[in-house]
Formats: C-alpha cells, sequence, structure tokens
C-alpha cells in the first residue's frame, strides 16, 4: 500500500495500535529515512492518546540501542538493532527478556533467528524515485487473523 502523506501513516498506526497487546512485537524493515522510526512515535503517541498522557518525545534509539516507555499499565520497548553487527550482540542486549510484559518495537530485525510467534512485520519501501513510500504488513501469530489493506 502506497503511504502518501504521514496521515496515513498515522492511520495505520492506529489500527495496529487496537490490536497489539502485551507480549506482542512489531517489526519494522527497510532503508534509512523510509520511515521506521516515525512510525514507531506515532505508534507510542497513540497509546499515550488513548491513556490521556503527555506525549513523550520518541527518539531513534540508534545510540542507545533501547528506549522504554510506561504508559500506565503498558511498557513499550523500542529498539533499534542498526548498530548491532551480530547475534551475540543481540542475545546480550536482552532483546526478548520478560516479552510478555511488553510491546516491543525493533528496527532492523534481520539478524534476529528466532523471531518471535505474535508479531507484525511492516516492509518500509521507497518508490523508485524516493518521492513516495509504500508498506507491506505481514501478521503472524494471533495477529495473522487482521488484515490492513
Amino acid at each position: 500500500m502506497k503511504i502518501p502523506s504521514i496521515r496515513e501513516l498515522e492511520k495505520i498506526a492506529d489500527k495496529i495500535n487496537k490490536i497489539l497487546s502485551l507480549g506482542d512485537v512489531v517489526f519494522l524493515y527497510g532503508a534509512i529515512g523510509v520511515g521506521k522510526t516515525t512510525f514507531a512515535r506515532l505508534l507510542i503517541h497513540r497509546f499515550e492518546d488513548k491513556k490521556k498522557i503527555k506525549k513523550s518525545e520518541v527518539l531513534s534509539p540508534t545510540f542507545n540501542i533501547v528506549f522504554e516507555y510506561e504508559i500506565k499499565k503498558i511498557k513499550i520497548k523500542h529498539y533499534d538493532l542498526y548498530r548491532i553487527k551480530n547475534y551475540d550482540d543481540i542475545k546480550n542486549i536482552g532483546l526478548f527478556d520478560n516479552l510478555e510484559q511488553n510491546i516491543t518495537l525493533i528496527e532492523w530485525p534481520e539478524l534476529i533467528k528466532n523471531k518471535p510467534l505474535n508479531r507484525i512485520d511492516l516492509f518500509f519501501e521507497y518508490t523508485e524515485d524516493y518521492k513516495e513510500r509504500s508498506l507491506i504488513i505481514k501478521t503472524n501469530g494471533r495477529l495473522k487473523k487482521h488484515e490492513f489493506w
């Protein structure tokens, strides 16, 4: 599906927000600058809006590896694995520790070998002329029953 505007991406974040539960994971694939962190920000802000709390400054966790957001009884962990170079490093950061107690967003998940069952894979791409973006959504596990297009 094409993503012609930030408003369209907000609509997708809203739909995904409605189906996520603790223990679910969202993998964000795509080139630098294609919209992965923007999507994570929109999704986190949607959770904050629903709980009527002040919006957080959601930044890319590229250098920190992970940022955590406490939204009342929900904890969202936002990872960026861009700087991770091998699978052993992934094991050392505790990526899936206490998975069932969080919603986990992961940018650059390509190195992950054992993928969690209940996840949504978002594949962001630029069009050939780099003027537009598109998104392919794949659902897995209990999220498989949901359609987004």
